[in-house]
């Protein structure tokens, strides 16, 4: 006879009593259970193949044609026609007049007592202004290794000072002056580039590492002949870099671009042409306004602002290639029920000469109407094999020349990956832009492998 209390079974055998703890064995079998669901499971995680997908979405790329340009200017280099020392008044970048004086050399400058009744003693408050314009422009770009540039900012404080206390006419009586002898924007350096025209260019003059520019305004003293400052005596001005094929292709039927200056970030639109230089292709921006920002510059650092096409943004990650083969409409009938599957009719030699037909299903991965060709998954046919045009006895073997590879990426919506072909219509360096007017194709929304490298057709997709 057997019975249980609250939490024991009791078992009477041969006139003897045991007690077996049921609770301790309850847990112990359901700690058991999880135990092993736990390792199903981590199993199941650890072997299934998990990979990160990517939506499809409708979009545009930017370029990334940014370029060190040359700046070409028309630069008119002044000489010193003795030896001594040299002062600056004009400050750098000063647009000048005719017979503005700019720099006096030869001797310490003295003023006849005529010239003493034209100079003002005191700074204006528009002189003032000026001054501290300097000084914040320099505290602003200023940083370590700049020590350069701090003796052309004491420069440019001297030129303001100077040139606040000379009057127009002062030509005339400061010795050993040198004034403007066309109008045009000063310039207190040179590197050698001023006679450079986008024909002579080659591509050693993009070296921009080597690139070496002497600033005058760091001498106290000149010899005869050496040059003391330049003018740039045009507005017009262009900016050059080279061009690669693909974006001479491009540019081929623009006439208009617009460029963006990465120094400070200022747009403009203007003309652009392919010139011939000497040892390559050079794409020529010409400009008639903005020199004053850029006077001083002979390398700009620019972007050119280019219409991109839209369609579909997917990962350049994503794209893989695939290869098909190409069947003639003539050699297919069509599935009226499912327009992405077609019917074959296969022939294939056996080793002893005879042969055997078949019906093929194929799913359609593109079909190209105007040339009137499908593709099809190779797998579906043997080396060697025909296929036959439905109701005649017309055949067509499959050979090399059937084969083509396409691009294209892993759509994974159905939780497995199915290959879809894309027609890239442009890209860069991450994204390609895809056309979406192919039903074989993609749609906006879509879920496609990130990294094609990782999967294969048919293959199941965890997220």
């Amino acid at each position: 006879m057997a019975f249980f209390s609250e939490d024991k079974f009791h078992f009477r055998r041969s006139g003897k009593v045991r007690n077996i703890p049921t609770s301790v064995n309850v847990a112990t079998l359901m700690f058991g259970l999880i135990f092993v669901y736990i390792m199903i499971t981590l199993f199941l995680y650890l072997t299934q193949k998990h990979v990160a997908s990517y939506e499809v979405v409708q979009g545009t790329i930017s370029g990334n044609y940014r370029y060190s340009a040359i700046a070409l200017k028309d630069e008119e280099i002044e000489t010193s026609d003795v030896s001594g020392g040299i002062t600056y008044y004009a400050r750098e970048g000063t647009k000048a007049n005719v017979d503005m004086v700019i720099c006096s050399a030869g001797a310490a400058p003295s003023l006849t007592d005529h010239s003493k009744s034209s100079m003002v003693t005191n700074l204006s408050e528009e002189d003032m202004e000026d001054a501290k314009s300097e000084m914040i422009t320099f505290a602003v770009n200023s940083g370590e290794n700049m020590f350069s540039e701090v003796y052309s900012f004491k420069s440019d404080l001297q030129g303001v000072i100077l040139q606040s206390s000379t009057s127009e006419d002062a030509g005339k009586y400061v010795r050993g002056s040198y004034t403007a002898p066309a109008p045009g924007f000063v310039v207190y350096s040179v590197d050698g580039m001023e006679g450079l025209t986008a024909e002579n260019l080659t591509k050693d003059d993009f070296n921009v590492g080597s690139y070496q520019k002497q600033n005058l305004r760091l001498k106290s003293s000149v010899n005869a002949g050496d040059p003391i400052y330049k003018l740039v005596t045009n507005d017009v001005w262009a900016l050059c870099f080279p061009v690669d094929d693909s974006l001479r292709r491009e540019l081929e039927d623009v006439s208009t671009v617009r460029v963006r200056f990465l120094k400070d970030n200022s747009t403009f639109s203007a003309p652009i042409e392919m010139v011939n230089g000497a040892d390559g292709v050079y794409g020529k921006i010409t400009l008639k306004t903005s020199l004053v920002r850029y006077v001083t510059d002979r390398y700009l650092e620019i972007e050119l602002i280019l219409n991109r096409a839209k369609g579909l943004k997917i990962p350049v990650t994503s794209i893989t290639e695939r290869t098909f083969l190409e069947i003639p409409e003539e050699y297919v009938s069509l599935n009226e029920d499912t327009p992405s599957e077609v019917f074959l009719t296969r022939e294939t030699f056996l080793a002893d000469g005879s042969s055997s037909t078949s019906q093929v299903t194929a799913s359609v991965y593109s079909h190209d109407s105007e040339n009137g060709t499908y593709l099809i998954d190779p797998g579906l046919f043997h080396p060697g094999d025909y296929v036959m045009a439905p109701g005649t006895t017309r055949k067509m073997q499959l050979t090399g020349d059937t084969v083509r590879v396409i691009q294209g990426v892993y759509n994974i919506n159905k939780g497995y990956a199915v290959f879809r072909q894309v027609n890239i219509i442009d890209e860069n360096e991450e994204f390609c832009i895809v056309d979406p007017g192919n039903i074989y194709s993609l749609s906006a929304h879509d879920r496609i492998v990130l990294d094609a490298s990782r999967v294969r057709e048919d293959d199941i997709i965890k997220g």
